[in-house]
Order: C-alpha cells, then structure tokens, then sequence
C-alpha cells in the first residue's frame, strides 16, 4: 500500500495552495476596491443586519485574531512563527 505523506481534508495543502492563488490573482487584478464597495450595505436594515451577523459569529469564535493587535503575528508564507 502506497504511503501517502500529504495531508488533504482540514488541512488540504492543494486547498490552501489554489485558495492563496486565487486570492493573490484577485488581489493583483485592481478589483479590490469596488469589490469593497459592492458589500457595503445598501440602508440601514442592511447595515444593521451586517452587524448583528458580525455580533452572533464573534460569540461562537474562540479567541480574538492576534493580527487585530498585532500585524506582525500572522503566520505568513516563507516565515516559522514560534509557538
């Protein structure tokens, strides 16, 4: 039985990487900006409903992003942060 080294399913490397080259595509393409713009909300049930979404999805995280304090703390490729 061949051994398979590469761990795919939570931690799909072929995932991540197609994710990682999407984003930088997009990212590269100046379509960012009005890509912002197009989720603004449009009144104030939206805005309102954005933020209640925001409210009810930070209760079920974990703990807070670090890079919300502290850029610097984001793993990034190329980069072994330590634990």
């Amino acid at each position: 039985m061949e051994r398979k080294d590469k761990v795919e399913g939570e931690g799909s490397y072929t995932g991540s990487k197609d994710y990682n080259e999407r984003t930088r595509k997009f990212t590269e393409s100046g379509k960012v900006e009005q890509a912002a713009r197009d989720a603004e909300p449009k009144n104030e049930a939206d805005k309102h409903a954005m933020q209640k979404a925001e409210r009810i999805g930070k209760e079920h995280a974990k703990e807070e992003d670090p890079a919300l304090r502290d850029p610097k703390k984001v793993p990034h490729e190329g980069h072994k942060h330590q634990k």
